[in-house]
């Protein structure tokens, strides 16, 4: 079965190929807005921002979008007021859902939201339905080949890392922090000239819900209709399936 490492990567290498298609734009630059307004225009003092910053450099946004950005979040230019808001529902075979949007128009967001989870046979829920399966963390890959097990373990733990976790059938280790302390426990990675494969926020299931079949090809669907909506920024889900149904999407 794959586990959050494997769909981690899937939905990384996703947003690689929209960046190229341009739609990933949208998505960070909102980021960026709402990050400068609600933590203010310096990076250094606002780990939101930098971390959104980050992503954009990574899909090659050019400079003067990610300072226009940041700009219309602290209000030296106009710009749109974007409100975020997070929908909890169900996937088939009951996966549990959270789906964090940024819009201009809430009513228009929640329509189109319960239409794809509808059409992809889910339903939306009430506010804590879902939540309380999830945990809040900064989440960072390191490939198995760049580093041995006891030294990444003894960097990111003297870092301020809470976890370390080693699964056999996985390619890469999984580090979990707080997620106030994701940016300084990369740093101390990367110091170390090892190479991180992914670093973001993001909300780690307590338990998975095992599909297969139909179920798994059903759940895809839905998960990829929800991210190709221009409101919806995250898609967390507690599943797992064989790996083969998700790297054959």
């Amino acid at each position: 079965m794959a586990g959050h490492s494997k769909w981690a990567q899937i939905k990384h290498k996703k947003t690689a190929t929209d960046a190229k298609k341009g739609k990933i734009f949208t998505k960070i630059v909102k980021e960026i807005t709402v990050a400068a307004r609600l933590g203010g225009g310096d990076p250094e003092g606002n780990p939101r921002l930098r971390t959104a910053i980050e992503n954009a450099k990574e899909v090659n946004m050019p400079f003067d979008n990610i300072k226009k950005a940041i700009m219309k979040g602290t209000g030296e230019l106009p710009g749109t007021a974007y409100e975020e808001i997070t929908y909890e529902g169900y996937g088939p075979g009951g996966v549990a859902i959270l789906i964090e949007v940024m819009t201009d128009n809430k009513n228009r967001t929640a329509s189109e939201i319960r239409h794809i989870l509808s059409k992809n046979n889910g339903s939306t829920g009430e506010a804590g339905c879902v939540s309380w399966m999830f945990d809040k963390k900064g989440y960072i890959l390191v490939e198995k080949t760049s580093v041995d097990e006891n030294t990444l373990m003894s960097i990111v733990l003297d870092a301020g890392a809470e976890d370390m976790k080693n699964d056999p059938d996985e390619d890469n280790y999984e580090v979990i922090t707080l997620p106030e302390n994701l940016n300084a426990v990369k740093e101390t990675i990367e110091k170390q000239n090892i190479p991180v494969s992914l670093a973001e926020i993001t909300m780690i299931p307590k338990s998975y819900v095992p599909l297969d079949g139909s179920a798994s090809i059903q759940m895809i669907k839905l998960i990829e209709a929800l991210q190709d909506n221009d409101d919806v920024q995250n898609v967390y889900a507690n599943f797992v399936m064989p790996e083969e149904a998700m790297i054959s999407r």
